[in-house]
Order: structure tokens, then sequence, then C-alpha cells
């Protein structure tokens, strides 16, 4: 008669705990904790000897400043999708109003879901501001043969005016 090797008998042991332990814990909820790095990255130090400063004393963490769009030093270009006339004009004049450097309009061939402006990855923040500053809710990636060096708008019917 042979007897079973050890590695099968810590097999058949751990396929029994695991199913004793799905079968404890299948009922209860799934817990979410929050996990503050703060306080991790405090249980890891070795307590000191001098007292820790109070929240009056605790020096707060200046916020980094947001890098500044030069709007004038972007270039834009503004299509109209909408069929409406005139509205690729009156976007870029305004636009232009409020300092950024449109360089052409034109009009616009394919399906756009809603008003939206289209950025190159280096130009995200320019490309979120352009948006807030004409109202446009939308920003997106630029695709297909959109040019990589400027923002481009293209304009639906339910651009603002």
């Amino acid at each position: 008669m042979a007897f079973p090797s050890p590695l099968v008998m810590l097999s058949v042991l751990a396929v029994a705990m695991a199913s004793i332990t799905f079968v404890a814990t299948r009922d209860q909820a799934p817990t979410e904790r929050r996990v503050d790095t703060a306080t991790i990255a405090s249980a890891d130090q070795t307590p000191s000897a001098e007292p820790s400063p109070t929240a009056a004393e605790t020096p707060k963490p200046e916020p980094k400043p947001k890098p500044q769009v030069k709007r004038g030093e972007v270039y834009v270009e503004v299509y109209n999708n909408s069929g409406i006339r005139g509205l690729a004009a009156a976007t870029a004049a305004k636009a232009t109003g409020v300092g950024w450097a449109v360089v052409g309009e034109d009009n616009w061939q394919g399906l756009i879901p809603t008003s939206t402006v289209y950025f190159p990855p280096r130009l995200k923040a320019a490309g979120k501001q352009l948006a807030l500053d004409l109202g446009i809710k939308r920003t997106a990636p630029a695709v297909g043969v959109m040019k990589r060096d400027r923002l481009t708008i293209i304009l639906t019917a339910d651009a603002p005016r």
C-alpha cells in the first residue's frame, strides 16, 4: 500500500481551508476602507521622544501653481459642422477676443456628437481652458487628420452663441 506524498496532502489541506473560508465569508458584504497614506507613513516611522506638533503648528503645504496657458501662443482652428451659417466665424471672433491665436476657420465634414475642443497631448491644459472660455462642454484628444500643433474646435448645432 502506498501513502500519498506530502505535497498531495498539503494540497488537499489547502483546498479544504479555502472551502471553509469561502463558506464562512460568503454572506458578508464587502467592506471598503479608505487608506490614508499619511497614516501608513507615520506608522512606519519609529516613535520619537519629541512631542508631536499640534494642528496649529503643522505647516500647510502650498499648492503647486497650475501652469499658465498663454492664449496668444496657442494656434486654434475652428470648424463648423452644424449647417448654421457664420457659426465658425462668430466663434473664431469670440476666441480671438479673449486672446487665442485663431489661424483658420472652415466647414467640417463628418459626424461629431456635440461641440468639442480637440487637443494634442501637450496642449491638454490649453484645450480645457479654451473650452471654458467659449462655453464648450466637451474636450477630447486630437484624432485623424487634425494637426498636432494646435487646438481644433468642431462646432455642432449645440454650440454656445
